[in-house]
């Protein structure tokens, strides 16, 4: 008889997890592939303007954050402010935390700190790069 007793919490909490577990909504993010230019920039004078360390969003980039500027064709694709993005080869995750100049164009350029000799190493690639959007945008 106890055993019997003891068995119907285990079931009812399996009964609830299965319920919960069927009713559970789509996954509102979605990860977009794209192939862009990638180069590189640092926060000095002579590549930005007066305050290199505050992006176009005014956000305040220090060495060793993970974050991108974009071209700013790319911001209606969904590559907006604070967006996440991979880098496919590149394990790690960055947020999109600048825009570049308007004359760029299908480009992002990875923040390298005040390393102005790792940016010039790292060149110019083309790369496809990954990110999130909301799925319910992509039906507009």
């Amino acid at each position: 008889m106890i055993a019997k007793m003891t068995r119907w919490p285990f079931i009812t909490v399996c009964t609830l997890l299965m319920i919960l577990g069927s009713c559970k909504e789509k996954d509102p993010m979605v990860w977009k592939s794209l192939e862009v230019k990638v180069s590189a920039y640092n926060s000095v004078r002579s590549q930005t303007d007066g305050q290199p360390n505050i992006a176009a969003w005014g956000d305040t980039l220090k060495p060793g954050m993970r974050c991108v500027a974009v071209s700013r064709d790319l911001i209606p694709l969904g590559l907006g402010h604070n967006t996440p993005i991979k880098i496919v080869g590149i394990d790690s995750i960055f947020l999109v935390k600048d825009k570049m100049h308007p004359r760029w164009k299908n480009q992002i350029d990875i923040y390298m700190g005040e390393d102005v000799e790792k940016a010039k190493n790292w060149g110019k690639r083309k790369l496809v790069v990954q990110y999130v959007i909301q799925s319910d945008s992509l039906n507009r």
